[in-house]
């Protein structure tokens, strides 16, 4: 069974219909919207600042989600999945988004809707990953636009992490 853990007052909330794998993570001030998965091995852990996640997004296995005390709070978005090993600390991922595996966004970064940041980037503190744009590198740059071939990635992984969640329900 998942870890969900209380601290400094504050319960995880978690929306209808999501996964949350057994070995997951989850602790302090964290709103989880509908529909989304939290996979194996992946940390939420808003114990120093709030984390809030949108509908229908996957976080995926071995993501850490924290943010800075006082300072940086992190907010997911509808539909955005990210990566395996990615570090998501204290930023802004708007609706629609991809995170690449093992990317890092650092605090007051904000990646725009319909963006996707490559895999293996470094996006620095107070980036703006512009809205359908591919970003890519330590630090990440900005490359080109988001195309329709990226655009179909972004919403296959979304709904084909539903559907893997679905098989763990039914198990």
């Amino acid at each position: 069974m998942a870890l969900i853990k209380s601290v400094r007052g504050f319960s995880p909330i978690i929306g209808e219909n999501c996964f949350i794998a057994d070995n997951a993570t989850i602790v302090g001030e964290v709103h989880i919207g509908s529909g989304c998965s939290i996979w194996f091995n992946a940390v939420v852990r808003g114990d120093v600042n709030s984390i809030t996640i949108g509908n229908d997004s996957n976080i995926q296995d071995n993501v850490v989600i924290h943010g800075t005390f006082q300072k940086a709070k992190t907010v997911i978005g509808n539909r955005v999945s990210v990566g395996h090993n990615a570090v998501i600390h204290g930023c802004t991922l708007e609706d629609e988004c991809l995170i690449g595996i093992g990317a890092i966004i650092l605090d007051g970064a904000v990646v725009q809707s319909g963006a996707m940041v490559a895999a293996g980037s470094v996006v620095l503190e107070g980036t703006i990953v512009e809205a359908g744009y591919l970003y890519a590198g330590t630090p990440a740059k900005k490359i080109k636009p988001v195309d329709d071939k990226i655009k179909d990635m972004i919403k296959r992984i979304s709904g084909n992490y539903a559907l893997y969640a679905s098989w763990f329900k039914e198990a």
